[in-house]
C-alpha cells in the first residue's frame, strides 16, 4: 500500500513538472527587427528640377536642401504683389490719416469758384456786358460796312485798269474778316439778350454740388466703412504675398529630420508633379523594432520599456517602449480548439528605441527581452 502511495505521488508531480513546461514553454525573449518610418518628401507647387543635392543612400541632417525646382516667373508675381501691397497700405494709411490743409484748402477754393459761377449764370448778365457787346457789334457792323466800299471802289478801279489784281483780293479778304467778325459779335450781343440756358444752369449746379461733398469730405476725413475696406484690402494683398512666399519655399525640397535618402531617382531637368512624393528618407533618429509575443505573455502592456539587445552589440543597454500592440492575434491556426494550439498565437508590437542607437540600421535583427 505504501509503495502505491508513493507511485501515486511520483505520477502527480512529474505531471505537475510536465503541465508546467508546457504552459512556459515560450522562451523568455522574443526575436526583432530594427525598423525605420519612411517619409516622402515632395513640393506642393511642382516643377522643373532645376539642382540636385543628393543621392540614393545618402545620410542627410534635418534642414538639409535636397532637390531645388524651377521658380520660373515666381519671382516677379512676388515682386508685382508686393507692390500692390505697398500701394494698399499707403491708400490704407491716406485714408487714416485723412487728407492734408492744403488738400483741404485746395478743395475749398475749388467749391468758392464754382459757387460764384453759379451765382453769375443764376444772376444773368450785366447791363454793361450787353453795352459792352452792342458796342462791339455796331464796331464791327462799321468796318464791315467800310471795307465793302473799299472793296466796291478796287473794284472799279480794277474794271478800269488802273489798279492791280493784287489789290483787288485783298480788298476782299477784308471783306470776308469783317463779315466774320461781325456775326461773331451780332451771336455774343444775343446770347446776352436771351439770358443764361437752363442746362447751362443744371450743370453748374451739379458740379457745385460734388465740390461740396468734396470739400466736406476733405474737412470731416473719410468714413469708417472706407477705412475698413481698405484696411481688408490690405490684408487681402497681404496674403496674397504670404501664399507667394510659401510657393517660394516650396521650390526647396528638404527633410524635417536626419536619415537616408532610401530611394532617389531625379535628374536636373525632369518634371515634378505637385503633391506628389519624389524623395523617400529612412528617419533614423527614432528607430523602432518590430516583434511578436506569445499569448502566453498576455500582461504586456502599451508604455512598459523592455530591455532590448542587437545582434553583434550585447554589450549595449538598449530600452524598448511598447507602442503599439496589434489587437488581433496572428500567425493563427485553422482549429484553436486545443490549449496547445491556441498557444502558438502572437501579437505584434512595435517598441520605440531609447539609448545609443547612432550605429544602428534598419533591418539589424534583435531581441525582447519579456521577462525583465
Amino acid at each position: 500500500m505504501k509503495r502505491i502511495l508513493i507511485g501515486v505521488i511520483a505520477i502527480v508531480v512529474l505531471a505537475s513538472l510536465l503541465i508546467s513546461s508546457k504552459l512556459r514553454s515560450e522562451p523568455a525573449k522574443v526575436s526583432a527587427v530594427i525598423e525605420a518610418d519612411e517619409i516622402r518628401l515632395g513640393s506642393r507647387v511642382g516643377g522643373r528640377v532645376a539642382e540636385v543635392r543628393t543621392e540614393e543612400g545618402a545620410t542627410i541632417a534635418p534642414g538639409q536642401v535636397l532637390v531645388v525646382l524651377d521658380p520660373f516667373d515666381l519671382q516677379q508675381r512676388i515682386s508685382q504683389a508686393r507692390a500692390n501691397l505697398a500701394a494698399q497700405q499707403a491708400e490704407l494709411e491716406k485714408l487714416q490719416n485723412g487728407l492734408r490743409p492744403e488738400e483741404i484748402a485746395q478743395a475749398r477754393a475749388r467749391y468758392d469758384s464754382l459757387a460764384a459761377t453759379l451765382q453769375k449764370l443764376e444772376q444773368g448778365p450785366r447791363q454793361e456786358e450787353i453795352a459792352a457787346a452792342q458796342a462791339n457789334l455796331d464796331l464791327a457792323t462799321s468796318q464791315l460796312e467800310r471795307a465793302r466800299r473799299t472793296f466796291e471802289r478796287v473794284q472799279v478801279l480794277r474794271q478800269n485798269n488802273t489798279s492791280s489784281q493784287e489789290e483787288l483780293d485783298r480788298a476782299t479778304e477784308e471783306v470776308k474778316v469783317t463779315s466774320a467778325m461781325q456775326r461773331a459779335r451780332q451771336e455774343e450781343l444775343q446770347l446776352l439778350q436771351k439770358g443764361t440756358r437752363e442746362e447751362d444752369l443744371a450743370a453748374a449746379r451739379a458740379n457745385l454740388q460734388e465740390s461740396e461733398q468734396a470739400y466736406e469730405l476733405a474737412r470731416n476725413g473719410f468714413r469708417k466703412e472706407d477705412i475698413e475696406q481698405a484696411r481688408a484690402t490690405v490684408e487681402a494683398a497681404q496674403a496674397a504675398v504670404d501664399a507667394l512666399c510659401v510657393q517660394q519655399a516650396e521650390l526647396s525640397i528638404k527633410s524635417d529630420v536626419a536619415g537616408v535618402v532610401s530611394a532617389f531617382e531625379l535628374r536636373p531637368g525632369d518634371l515634378v508633379p505637385a503633391n506628389g512624393p519624389v524623395i523617400a528618407v529612412l528617419d533614423i533618429e527614432h528607430l523602432w523594432v518590430r516583434a511578436y509575443a506569445p499569448q502566453s505573455w498576455g500582461n504586456l502592456a502599451v508604455g512598459r520599456q523592455l530591455r532590448v539587445t542587437v545582434d553583434g552589440l550585447e554589450d549595449r543597454e538598449l530600452v524598448g517602449e511598447i507602442s503599439f500592440i496589434s489587437p488581433q492575434a496572428e500567425f493563427t491556426p485553422r482549429n484553436v480548439q486545443t490549449p496547445d494550439e491556441r498557444a502558438k498565437q502572437v501579437f505584434r508590437m512595435k517598441l520605440q528605441l531609447h539609448g545609443e542607437t547612432a550605429d544602428l540600421r534598419p533591418g539589424m535583427t534583435a531581441d525582447v527581452w519579456l521577462d525583465e
